[in-house]
């Protein structure tokens, strides 16, 4: 099991940002119109990009911890792949409401799909280097119907440092690819085969993501 993100002894966040989540953080951003920077259709599947909907302090917070944070080699992309192990550090699915995140993420699902209800049922950060290895997956089966959440967390990124996320037609072939901005937030099908890239040499910065997982709420 990846260890769990953790800020002296606590959950990820210090108390003041938890506190400041829960006295309308949520409110304030659902009030805002969510619309994405692009959009892509593959097979049938959508991804959707978001700019801005994480304010610039709390995304540099949330990086800042990520930095000190412990990172354990406990994620594999797909089980022929086990042996190529990533970085990974997991968040409580209990800590998510009190996280600054979770609100701009379901903002931007509900905006996605605004007929269906999703809640989340995982949530972790990985973190990649220049020569790490990460593999093509999918992260649910075709008729799972679920979504995700991925954001990229960093204070700077130059398009010339790679570490794209990049999304693939049923031949394989590259069909969208989405640059790790700061503050950037991709929403999509699970079911779309992906995979991140790790930073090119000339990056000395660690590439952080940061996914929730989401299935459709019953009822």
């Amino acid at each position: 099991m990846p260890r769990s993100i953790r800020y002296h002894g606590h959950a990820a966040f210090p108390r003041g940002v938890r506190l400041s989540a829960r006295l309308g953080l949520e409110d304030v951003v659902l009030s805002l119109p969510v619309r994405p920077t692009y959009t892509a259709e593959i097979d049938g599947r959508r991804l959707a990009v978001y700019d801005g909907l994480l304010p610039n302090d709390e995304l540099l917070k949330l990086w800042s911890i990520l930095n000190r944070a412990g990172f354990t080699r406990s994620e594999i992309a797909r089980p022929d792949t086990a042996e190529h192990r990533h970085w990974a550090s997991e968040i409580p699915v209990t800590s998510l409401p009190s996280m600054p995140f979770l609100a701009p993420s379901m903002a931007a699902v509900r905006a996605y799909d605004p007929q269906r209800t999703y809640r989340p049922y995982r949530s972790y950060v990985n973190v990649a280097h220049f020569g790490d290895m990460l593999f093509t997956h999918t992260d649910c089966l075709p008729e799972a119907g679920e979504l995700t959440a991925l954001w990229y967390v960093c204070d700077r990124w130059d398009h010339e440092w790679g570490g794209e996320t990049v999304f693939f037609d049923a031949n394989h072939d590259i069909r969208a690819a989405v640059i790790p901005k700061p503050g950037r937030l991709a929403v999509f099908d699970g079911a779309l085969l992906h995979a991140g890239r790790p930073p090119n040499r000339i990056c000395y910065a660690p590439r952080f993501t940061l996914a929730i997982k989401l299935e459709r709420a019953s009822g």
